[in-house]
């Protein structure tokens, strides 16, 4: 239930996985930074990422009915038409008893409804694409939104209205770019005479990098000064535990990285999906990385996202279906024994990132909270 105070507000939407939630807290914390005297409410789902992370960041969570559309009809689609209706019902109350100068949505099933009901209400819409393959519900939201925010050029021609597009890129945490290796090192109990490679796979982690990593350890355990950080996920922390006891390298597993900062400050070499928001952060950061694309991911866009490192020669990239033990470990002793080379990888991933795509996008949301209107071609600047 919404608690009204006497503060304006402004809303976010989007939800499920991190790649759509940490977007928004990015955008979020810049908000606040600017404007303390006005809040923040985030709309999502009591079952996504979003229902811990938006707390814990310290903001209000609305939540709404809404659920992901299978693409075979059955009772999964019967349940997801009625979230759907009872979604609609809930977000116009949601922004009657809100009434935010502005809303931005991030993308996910949670975003169409929000999104939807803002331009019926009148209130500015701000689209936040992450990905170089936009995703289905913001390549809809675009045509009625006031502004969209691209994080790749190469996305421009996925919509099919384009006067209102900015190239910005991903918002990030201002935390990710103000970490003391120090610190971090004595936060992660990680020895910092040693080079740190650094296994992730999101929020959820990923089996498949898991695995693999399983299979590379012993090889990897002849490597000069290495340690591993390992973050596995919930489901395969207890077996990856395991699978490390007896090693002679050291290896610190965990379900889950509160402080992702953390990590990257001690990372020399990473090895993780291609989701848009890790490739922000790997790149803000100056992370080289090993990229195992998510294989089932809409358009295969995290196949894009990570062309876009290799290509620039900030990355390597091994398809899922390649992925082997020995083969990863291959890679990786190969990148941690030419230190030139990492180096260089680090220095290209840096120049790949935009790290005001927060600041611009709180830009884009102070004009459009202050005049309420849609922005003319000439102030957008016609799709830069």
């Amino acid at each position: 239930m919404a608690e009204p105070t006497g503060r304006w507000r402004v809303l976010i939407a989007g939800g499920g996985t991190g790649g759509h939630v940490y977007p928004g807290l990015a955008i979020a914390e810049e908000w606040v930074r600017r404007h303390p005297d006005t809040e923040v409410v985030f709309v999502g789902t009591e079952r996504g990422l979003e229902a811990t992370a938006v707390p814990r960041a310290g903001y209000r969570l609305r939540t709404i009915a809404a659920r992901g559309f299978p693409r075979r009809p059955g009772f999964a689609l019967l349940k997801a038409t009625l979230a759907l209706l009872a979604s609609l019902g809930q977000t116009w109350r949601i922004l009657a008893e809100e009434s935010p100068r502005v809303v931005v949505v991030t993308g996910g099933y949670v975003s169409g409804p929000v999104g939807l009901l803002a331009k019926l209400r009148g209130i500015p819409l701000v689209v936040q694409e992450q990905n170089s393959v936009p995703g289905a519900t913001n390549r809809w939201l675009s045509l009625i939104a006031t502004e969209v925010h691209i994080s790749f050029l190469e996305s421009r021609h996925y919509f099919r209205r384009r006067d209102h597009l900015k190239v910005t890129g991903n918002p990030i945490r201002r935390s990710l770019l103000r970490q003391d290796r120090t610190t971090a090192y004595e936060a992660l109990r990680l020895d910092p005479a040693k080079r740190t490679l650094l296994v992730f796979g999101g929020s959820r982690g990923a089996a498949s990098i898991n695995r693999a990593m399983a299979g590379a350890l012993q090889r990897l355990a002849r490597v000069p000064r290495l340690q591993v950080l390992w973050q596995t996920g919930s489901d395969d922390a207890e077996w990856a535990t395991g699978e490390t006891a007896k090693l002679p390298l050291p290896v610190r597993v965990t379900p889950y990285l509160e402080r992702m900062e953390m990590a990257y400050a001690v990372a020399d070499l990473a090895v993780c999906r291609a989701g848009a928001m890790t490739i922000a952060e790997l790149t803000a950061c100056g992370v080289p990385a090993v990229l195992v694309p998510y294989p089932h991911a809409t358009h295969d866009h995290q196949t894009e996202n990570a062309k876009g490192l290799v290509d620039r020669g900030a990355a390597e990239m091994i398809a899922d279906s390649a992925l082997q033990g020995d083969e990863l470990a291959r890679r990786i002793d190969a990148l941690l024994r030419d230190e030139p080379r990492l180096r260089r990888m680090g220095r290209n991933a840096r120049a790949f990132s935009r790290t005001n795509a927060a600041e611009r996008i709180a830009d884009s949301m102070e004009t459009l909270a202050a005049i309420g209107r849609a922005p003319s071609a000439s102030e957008l600047g016609e799709g830069e």
